[in-house]
C-alpha cells in the first residue's frame, strides 16, 4: 500500500461510531476534517489527547472542523469512554482494522525492547475536498491542538 502523504486525497472509509451509526469520509464532504487514530480508549495518554481536543472543541467547530476519533476498540467501549469524559466528537470502532491500515495507523511498535503490531498514534488534518492538508506522526497528546493549529498558520 502506498504510503500517505500531504496533498494526497485522504482514502475513503467507512465506519461505525459509538451509537452504531455509519461515518464515511463522503458524508463529511464539504468540511474540513480532523481524523485522528489513538491506541486505546481510557487509557492515560489517549485520554490526554481526546481532552486537550474536548476542551478546544469549540474553537475547531467554529473554524470548521468537525473532529473525529479512531481506535480498534468497540462501540461499547467508545461509549464509557466519551460518557466518563464527557466528548463532544464521534469516535469511530474499527474493530478489523480497515481505517487504521488504509491511513497507515497500523504497524511495528517498540515497547521495553519488543516489537509488535498495534495502533499508531497519528492525526490526519482534511480539507472540504479530501485533500491531507497535515499528517502529524508524532503527536503531542496534552497540547494537541495547538500543534495542529501551529501547523495550519504556519
Amino acid at each position: 500500500m502506498k504510503e500517505l502523504s500531504e496533498g494526497m486525497m485522504a482514502p475513503e472509509f467507512s465506519g461505525r461510531d459509538q451509537a452504531g451509526e455509519e461515518i464515511t469520509l463522503k458524508q463529511l464532504g464539504g468540511r474540513k476534517v480532523i481524523l485522528y487514530f489513538y491506541p486505546k480508549d481510557d487509557t492515560p495518554g489517549c485520554a490526554a489527547e481526546a481532552c486537550n481536543l474536548r476542551d478546544n472543541y469549540a474553537g475547531l467547530t467554529a473554524l470548521g472542523f468537525e473532529v473525529i476519533g479512531v481506535s480498534a476498540d468497540t462501540e461499547k467501549s467508545h461509549q464509557r469512554f466519551i460518557g466518563k469524559y464527557d466528548l463532544p466528537f464521534k469516535l469511530v470502532s474499527d474493530t478489523d482494522k480497515e481505517i487504521l491500515k488504509a491511513y497507515g495507523a497500523w504497524g511495528l511498535k517498540k515497547m521495553y525492547g519488543k516489537e509488535y503490531e498495534g495502533i499508531l498514534r497519528k492525526t490526519y488534518v482534511i480539507d472540504e475536498q479530501g485533500v491531507i492538508l497535515k499528517i502529524f506522526n508524532k503527536v503531542d497528546t496534552k497540547n494537541h491542538t495547538e500543534q495542529i493549529m501551529e501547523a495550519l498558520e504556519g
